[in-house]
């Protein structure tokens, strides 16, 4: 992730750490929360206010029934 952040390529990435192909690495990369939040907050809107989605009760009823 520390590579990823200082803007070392994706493939460049996955060749160093001997995957076959940069998909393999992808599952490593999706795992950082706080880079994808700090995204997120760029593509706001000035105006709106950021906020987390909170499901509701019937939402995670339903999940933990499965």
């Amino acid at each position: 992730m520390e590579l990823l952040r200082s803007g070392v390529d994706r493939a460049v990435i996955a060749l160093w750490l001997g995957h076959e192909s940069v998909e393999t690495t992808q599952m490593y990369l999706d795992a950082d929360l706080a880079l994808k939040e700090r995204a997120l907050a760029r593509t706001a809107p000035r105006k709106a206010h950021a906020r987390r989605y909170r499901p509701g009760d019937h939402l995670l009823d339903f999940l933990k029934s499965l």
